[in-house]
């Protein structure tokens, strides 16, 4: 009976740890504009800044889903980081009604992002 408890409250757990890395990224980003605004770094520090943001959002992300889950730590950690991009993708192809960036800059964030998840569900 606890076990199904427990299925029950997973897509509650995915989509409020999604949640939880979207207000990580939303500091984030906060942060580094203030930075922007002080330092005026040249555009590879931003572009650095912003995949630093993606990466650690997506591992904490994995961290709270394996401490949450606790089984398969590491798949739900690719699952965060994976849902985590897709949403990222989805929100730019709106805005933007088009992709900007090339396939290999997509392919290789995408990457990043379920790797961070997965190794934060793997040391959760």
């Amino acid at each position: 009976m606890r076990e199904s408890k427990k299925q029950d409250s997973r897509p509650l757990t995915i989509i409020s740890t999604l949640l939880i890395m979207y207000i990580i990224t939303g500091l984030a980003l906060l942060m580094l504009a203030l930075l922007l605004l002080k330092l005026q770094p040249g555009e590879d520090i931003v572009n650095i800044g912003i995949l630093a943001t993606y990466i650690i959002s997506c591992l904490l992300g994995g961290i709270i889903a394996g401490k949450r889950i606790r089984v398969h730590k590491f798949l739900w950690g690719i699952l965060m980081g994976t849902s985590y991009f897709l949403i990222l993708l989805i929100g730019s192809l709106l805005l933007n009604q088009s992709i900007s960036s090339d396939p290999t800059h997509i392919a290789a964030t995408m990457v990043m992002c379920m790797a961070a998840g997965m190794i934060g569900g793997m040391i959760s």
